[in-house]
């Protein structure tokens, strides 16, 4: 994966509250980096958060789709392919979960499939 890559995903946005009706949307692979959520503002960046970003953490996908809460996990693919590369794993939002409506960030991560692993068959074996 690079940045700069064309992707899909789809999902329900927002469950039940609009509806279960099926959406995709494009998104561009804007950066590979750590698993960290933005500040709002550099007030927000201490000495605490800086060290959980020097700790040994697997990388993922931040895109610049605007996906909803409800989204998550979410296949994320290739649209030319169809091969699934991750699953969306997180929506940034800006103040409660309802300001995604009106105020997406239109900051998105998914978790890159080789850090995926398949479920147990439903009989344990």
């Amino acid at each position: 994966m690079r940045e700069g890559k064309a992707l899909a995903f789809t999902g329900f946005p927002l469950g039940m509250v609009l509806g279960l009706h099926h959406v995709t949307h494009r998104c561009i692979v804007s950066a590979i980096t750590p698993l960290a959520t933005p500040a709002i503002t550099a007030r927000q960046l201490d000495p605490k958060a800086a060290r959980q970003l020097q700790k040994p953490v697997y990388a993922v996908f931040q895109l610049d789709g605007t996906a909803y809460p409800g989204s998550s996990g979410s296949p994320l693919f290739d649209p030319a392919t169809g091969e699934v590369v991750g699953v969306v794993n997180m929506v940034f939002v800006k103040g409660v979960k309802e300001s995604a409506i009106s105020a997406p960030s239109g900051i998105t991560y998914a978790v890159p499939a080789n850090y995926l692993k398949a479920a147990p068959p439903p009989d344990g074996r």
